[in-house]
């Protein structure tokens, strides 16, 4: 590895300051720096600065300089192309960035010289098929959501697997996520945690009305597809993956979501994961009375 590309979290003062650190060091090892393309971003000498379309070709490895919102920018940009990502945390949270800014010199020469662990983290692929329109697709590391929108009132879901009816729920929406996103809005919705390794989806609704219908855990390698029902053609939803981007979601319309066939790749720290979730969402923790 003698590429590598940084991509920073913006409006961050942090990032660039710890930005034009790294970079001397690596130019000092003969290695060849390039940062993500970001509005004024000022990079330091002898760093190259390409376009998303530009970055993977570029790299061996990408450092990023930021949270877990970073993160997903990151995964949008080099997953696909297997490339390695290093997370440096600089959010609030940093689940999905396991490394502090005092650790980044240290944990960058151990993935530069091969001694850190990489680990995969699933993908799913979310295609949006709607009445009479184009097929969309978008890539999900945590989870796509359907939900009511801006109104308070329930929707009408139909969810099937691999064509066979699971469940019909009523309920604010259903969350549908990967093991790395069931720490996120799944969490706080009340389903389960997966451990990374996990070959499995977790479908949670949002606030349903019944008190049966609970989350579910089905196989990665089957298709979830999900569906207004109800028979008012007149209810709308919204379709969001990863809270970054956004469809609406009426009758007819229909959600197909299943695993990608290349995983994101991370640089896995020495901390065990429930050590992880012990110190980040104080997991298992019991307070004193």
């Amino acid at each position: 590895m003698n590429r590598v590309g940084f991509i920073l979290k913006p409006q961050s003062t942090e990032a660039p300051a710890l930005l034009a650190d790294l970079v001397p060091r690596l130019h000092g090892r003969g290695l060849r720096t390039v940062v993500l393309a970001q509005e004024g971003l000022e990079v330091p000498g002898g760093a190259e600065v390409v376009t998303d379309e530009a970055m993977s070709d570029a790299i061996d490895i990408a450092v990023v300089l930021g949270g877990d919102g970073t993160m997903l920018r990151a995964a949008s940009v080099v997953a696909d192309h297997g490339i390695p990502i290093l997370g440096i945390n600089l959010g609030r949270l940093g689940f999905l960035t396991p490394f502090d800014p005092s650790e980044a010199k240290d944990a960058m020469t151990a993935a530069l010289e091969g001694r850190l662990a990489i680990e995969e983290r699933a993908r799913l692929r979310v295609t949006h098929r709607a009445l009479g329109g184009p097929a969309e697709e978008r890539i999900a590391l945590n989870d796509t959501v359907i939900h009511q929108g801006g109104l308070a009132r329930l929707i009408d879901l139909e969810a099937r697997l691999d064509g066979r009816l699971i469940a019909s729920y009523r309920a604010d929406g259903l969350i549908v996520c990967t093991p790395t996103g069931s720490t996120a809005y799944n969490l706080a919705a009340g389903g389960p945690i997966l451990t990374p390794d996990q070959a499995a989806m977790v479908m949670t609704p949002i606030c349903a009305h019944s008190l049966t219908a609970r989350p579910l855990v089905v196989p990665q390698s089957g298709t979830v597809t999900v569906a207004l029902s109800g028979g008012d053609d007149s209810r709308t939803a919204v379709v969001t993956v990863d809270g970054q981007w956004a469809r609406s979601f009426a009758s007819g319309d229909r959600i197909d979501i299943t695993a990608t066939a290349a995983p994101l790749r991370v640089f896995r720290s020495d901390k065990g994961y429930f050590d992880i979730l012990r110190e980040k969402l104080h997991w298992g923790a019991r307070t004193e009375r």
